[in-house]
């Protein structure tokens, strides 16, 4: 199962399927898409997923791959071909659409369906819904928002804040101090999105999108101190609904044996909804600042996305002056520079 070091492993999960109202109601206030009610139906009929789905054949009468399932969508292409037909035939099209336990019928492009076929839609208490924008602009806006809805999710027990725009997810065992961490990351002006209770969203192939949950949202439990509400404290500028999740940064105590990164030559990573993220491990120890390194991950994650690996150069560096002093005679150390100018500050 993936997940992370911190905590114990999650259950992936995802849902099975909204309603017709449900998918409606947050196109209009979610997304943003503006929706008509042309014959109201069923709202309670079940998407079950997020292909979308033009019935050209099926009003065509060829029905045998006719994947009913989907929510359907008719362009100018299927609503020109319906008014093409005489009343009797346009009629015999449509039933052999409605005759499936189709989800809803939505109309592109401001097209109408008359009368005579909204009455049979509506005996069959089937949705049909219409839309201005283009059937191009409303399958993608669609298609994303039910993607969205049917994507894999997993709970983590973590902090995600966002550090210079890089979306970190802070683990570790109960106790060890994630929230504290996060507190004074939002202090130094830095951005909570969620804590203690991480959701994160498989988006695509290769995303990870984080949040809160709707019960907890920006509140955070600070052990000794009890529970701060974030947004209220710090305002608005100090938090996040959603962001990336980038790096992944394992808190737990110094264990003197294990071995630690020194150069950042080797690359750790964890799987998260089967995204390979990458990892770094931070011993706890008296004195240090996990604040100011949790900064530095952010600052060095961004440097290796433009192309500069410290490590890399570092090492490189290092080969070249191993070359040289196998071709001359080793003396003392060489100072940084050659010539400290009159200025000595």
């Amino acid at each position: 199962m993936d997940g992370t070091s911190g905590g114990s492993e999650a259950r992936v999960f995802q849902k099975e399927h909204i309603t017709v109202d449900f998918m409606v109601d947050q196109l209009s206030t979610a997304v943003g898409v503006p929706v008509q009610t042309v014959s109201p139906g069923d709202g309670t009929r079940r998407v079950t997923e997020s292909n979308l789905h033009r019935p050209g054949l099926a009003l065509a009468g060829y029905v045998d791959l006719f994947t009913h399932q989907r929510v359907q969508i008719l362009g100018n292409t299927e609503s020109q071909y319906l008014q093409s037909l005489e009343p009797q035939a346009r009629a015999q099209a449509f039933t052999y659409l409605i005759q499936f336990p189709v989800p809803c019928i939505f109309l592109t492009d401001g097209n109408r369906l008359d009368d005579a076929l909204c009455h049979m839609a509506s005996e069959r208490e089937i949705p049909v819904l219409g839309t201005t924008l283009s059937s191009t602009q409303f399958s993608s806006l669609l298609g994303d928002f039910l993607e969205d809805q049917f994507a894999p999710q997993q709970t983590l027990h973590g902090s995600l804040v966002d550090v210079y725009g890089i979306g970190i997810l802070m683990t570790g065992r109960a106790g060890i101090g994630k929230s504290e961490v996060a507190l004074d990351l939002i202090e130094r002006g830095h951005r909570l999105v969620a804590d203690d209770v991480v959701i994160v969203t498989r988006k695509g192939a290769k995303v990870i999108m984080g949040s809160g949950t709707d019960l907890v949202q920006h509140f955070m439990e600070i052990r000794g101190l009890g529970i701060v509400d974030i947004r209220a404290m710090f305002g608005v500028r100090a938090i996040r609904f959603q962001k990336r999740v980038e790096v992944v940064v394992d808190l737990h105590v110094w264990e003197p044996g294990e071995e630690y990164t020194r150069l950042g030559m080797v690359e750790d990573h964890v799987s998260i909804i089967s995204v390979e993220l990458p990892r770094v491990r931070l011993p706890i120890v008296p004195g240090k600042n996990i604040t100011v390194i949790c900064e530095v991950v952010a600052m060095n994650y961004l440097l290796q996305h433009y192309g500069y690996d410290a490590g890399d150069v570092f090492s490189k560096r290092l080969s070249e002056k191993i070359e040289q002093k196998s071709m001359v005679r080793e003396g003392p150390p060489r100072r940084g520079i050659e010539y400290f100018e009159h200025d000595t500050e």
